[in-house]
């Protein structure tokens, strides 16, 4: 099954980009999903099980980091990536 995570990370303590930043790396560094990050969170497409082992193989890291965090994310069951986003509904 496709799938499109979307992951926002906030900060709760100073010394939080670098967290940030590693977390992203590492999720980069995943093989078999597509990454796009922007100025507000992180979308990542492809299977389901790809998806959640990518996500906690690279957030695992960051939360261990002594560094807080706070991720939230939200994931819907179908490939959904930007390019496909109807925009005509937003207006």
């Amino acid at each position: 099954m496709k799938v499109t995570l979307e992951i926002t990370m906030y900060p709760l303590t100073d010394g939080y980009k670098e967290a940030v930043k590693d977390f992203l790396r590492r999720l980069n560094k995943c093989e078999n999903i597509e990454v796009i990050t922007n100025g507000v969170s992180t979308q990542v497409f492809g299977e389901y099980d790809a998806v959640m082992k990518a996500y906690s193989d690279s957030l695992k890291p960051s939360m261990e980091s002594g560094v807080a965090i706070a991720a939230v994310s939200k994931i819907i069951n179908s490939h959904l990536p930007p390019d496909r986003w109807d925009t005509s509904q937003w207006s």
